[in-house]
């Protein structure tokens, strides 16, 4: 790892929980190369990339786990973006014996640049981060919370819908609707309210996005500025779930 030199800024941390609860790991390995770490996107959990575990030779993969969902049912959701990327870097930082890999999707991808930053604060710079469902665009101006924080059931599954990755006759059944949708909303506030800040400090580390041809809901980050390394976009086919059925194994094992 190569130290970084942003100076620590100090962040309230949520009460500590062991960081198993946080990672999971689907296949251990005894001496991995590298690490990846995967970050879910708005209303997903580390279920999300179950089965990429062992799909990418020499590389453990490890997916983080939000509150207020699976097995954190009973947990508080997770309010500021910014305090819970600070949590997962102290859950990732014991993992930086090895070089790190940073992978989230759509709002993961947020949340991924978030803990690359608390992790370069404290001298931990990641090998990569690839943003997933995230083009390299200027943001957008500052979006009304309020409203999002008002859709009823239908407008929020129709627009889980439109985004693809969730099955219409799932998104039908009340009992999903009432165990998902609370958190899905929980997720779309936290992101809404996350805004860009001018003393950000940019990343060190490399930058990849990867966004699909048919994907016209990518979340717009002006990455190339947000990192004084490189930057390189792919455009791949399908749409902001492009990865469900292709997953960017090559790309990343390419890295």
């Amino acid at each position: 790892m190569t130290p970084a030199t942003a100076a620590p800024t100090p962040v309230s941390l949520p009460p500590h929980t062991p960081r198993a609860r946080w990672l999971h790991c689907p296949v251990p390995l005894p001496d991995p190369e590298r690490r990846l770490v995967c970050f879910p996107h708005a209303g997903g959990s580390a279920a999300f990339f179950r089965d990429w575990g062992g799909r990418l030779p020499g590389t453990e993969v490890h997916t983080v786990c939000y509150p207020g969902r699976a097995e954190r049912i009973d947990e508080p959701p997770a309010r500021d973006l910014r305090v819970l990327a600070h949590a997962v870097a102290s859950a990732v930082e014991p993992l930086a014996d090895r070089p790190l890999l940073l992978f989230g999707h759509s709002m993961g991808a947020a949340v991924a640049l978030e803990t690359a930053r608390a992790l370069e604060r404290r001298g931990i710079r990641p090998a990569h981060l690839v943003a997933s469902g995230s083009r390299d665009a200027p943001c957008p101006g500052p979006e009304d919370s309020a409203a999002a924080q008002d859709e009823d059931d239908e407008t929020v599954v129709a627009r889980l819908l439109a985004l693809g990755g969730t099955d219409p006759e799932l998104a039908a059944d009340p009992e999903f609707r009432s165990l998902v949708l609370p958190y899905v909303r929980d997720d779309g506030r936290m992101f809404h309210a996350y805004l860009p800040r001018p003393d950000d400090p940019p990343l060190g580390c490399p930058v990849t996005t990867i966004v699909g041809d048919a994907d016209p809901d990518a979340d717009l980050r002006p990455w190339s500025t947000l990192t004084t390394a490189s930057h390189r976009e792919h455009v791949v086919e399908g749409d902001h779930f492009y990865l469900v059925p292709k997953p960017p194994f090559a790309l990343i094992q390419a890295l």
